[in-house]
């Protein structure tokens, strides 16, 4: 039972340290883009867009406000 417990145990290291290496290989891939300020601009928007988005399509669907 022992192992059992060690082994769910590895489950939250195993999450974070793959959650950081996606961050990593993203920023390495934006990061060329941020350089140009016309593709800094564009992409800049494109994400608080995408979260908009998001935050409104939830807050919605929860029905966290009146539509």
């Amino acid at each position: 039972m022992g192992e059992f417990f060690q082994n769910v145990s590895r489950y939250p290291r195993y999450l974070i340290s793959f959650t950081l290496g996606i961050f990593f290989s993203v920023f390495g891939w934006v990061k060329p883009l941020l350089k140009n300020p016309v593709t800094a601009i564009a992409l800049i928007g494109m994400v608080v867009g995408i979260f908009s988005l998001l935050f409104f399509t939830l807050k919605a669907m929860l029905g966290l406000s009146p539509v």
